[in-house]
């Protein structure tokens, strides 16, 4: 493949590496800095999703069980109708019923309370759930914990046999809330190379080197438009993943880390950046390397 006009269309757009596979090969590579570790940001709850769905094979979740089932410990004194019917699927689509997002990066650290999971049920219910998206931390971080609470571990530990480890990679930083649970809505730090495993294990149904590691009915409903946005381009949402052009459907972190999937060209172009604007650079993936492929 050739970069040579991506490269130039994206000099200043703060793009750290891009990689490119088709048809099971590496087609395009290109780093502006060093392949280490860097903070993926929000592209975190797509493996959260995954941990779900995983969960979910082993018996451990169900996405139609209730809310005030799943974390009847951590209910406000009051609960009101829309907290009453939200369950774990509404924790996936950005429609749990909460129109004020939560737990966002700049409001994480300013939180007097510590346990974030009685907070965040706390906050107020303002719609029904599934009726309404608001980009909001709070579901992923939730299902985050449901799943660390019934595998009695924390997240990376959960996946390191199931996940981390068949796909290569070693175990990784994540961020943690001030009991410990891992925050996963976002704080997992990963390379370039280790974030396109993601999108290359979704292109493949879930399968890596023959081992289902993801149940393939999960990643079929992750990567289906389960619920329109609020975007102007509306492409849908999944199980926390983002819709996109061309069919297409990418874990998405702030300032442009992406994995996205091109079923359509069995092909992943996976980004990590440090992306102010990120039209310029989602565009440039679309128009100089989507069309090569």
């Amino acid at each position: 493949m050739d970069l040579g006009k991506f490269i130039e269309c994206t000099e200043h757009t703060g793009i750290l590496g891009v990689k490119i596979s088709q048809n099971g090969r590496d087609i395009g590579k290109h780093l502006w800095d060093d392949e280490c570790r860097r903070n993926v940001y929000s592209a975190s709850k797509s493996f959260t999703s995954a941990a779900v769905g995983i969960a979910v094979r082993e018996g451990l979740v169900s996405l139609d069980e209730k809310l005030v089932e799943a974390f009847s410990k951590d209910l406000p004194g009051e609960v009101n109708e829309y907290l009453e019917q939200a369950t774990v699927r509404d924790l996936l689509t950005m429609c749990l019923g909460q129109e004020e997002a939560q737990l966002m990066g700049a409001q994480r650290p300013l939180y007097q309370e510590e346990d974030w999971v009685k907070m965040c049920l706390g906050f107020p219910f303002t719609c029904q759930p599934g009726t309404k998206f608001v980009y909001n931390n709070v579901g992923p971080y939730l299902a985050g914990v449901l799943v660390q609470r019934r595998a009695g571990c924390d997240l990376v530990s959960y996946l390191m046999p199931r996940l981390f480890r068949p796909l290569g990679i070693h175990r990784p930083t994540w961020e943690t809330d001030p009991l410990g649970y891992t925050f996963g809505a976002g704080g997992l730090f990963l390379t370039l190379s280790e974030l396109h495993k993601l999108g290359l294990l979704y292109l493949q149904d879930g399968m890596w080197d023959g081992r289902q590691l993801v149940p393939g009915e999960w990643v079929a409903e992750s990567l289906k438009a389960q619920v329109p946005t609020v975007h102007a381009e509306d492409y849908g949402y999944g199980y926390l993943f983002w819709g996109g052009p061309q069919g297409s459907f990418r874990a998405d972190g702030k300032y442009l880390q992406l994995s996205i999937i091109l079923r359509d060209k069995n092909a992943v172009i996976s980004t990590v950046a440090e992306c102010r604007n990120g039209k310029p650079l989602m565009d440039a993936i679309f128009q100089e390397l989507y069309p090569q492929l």
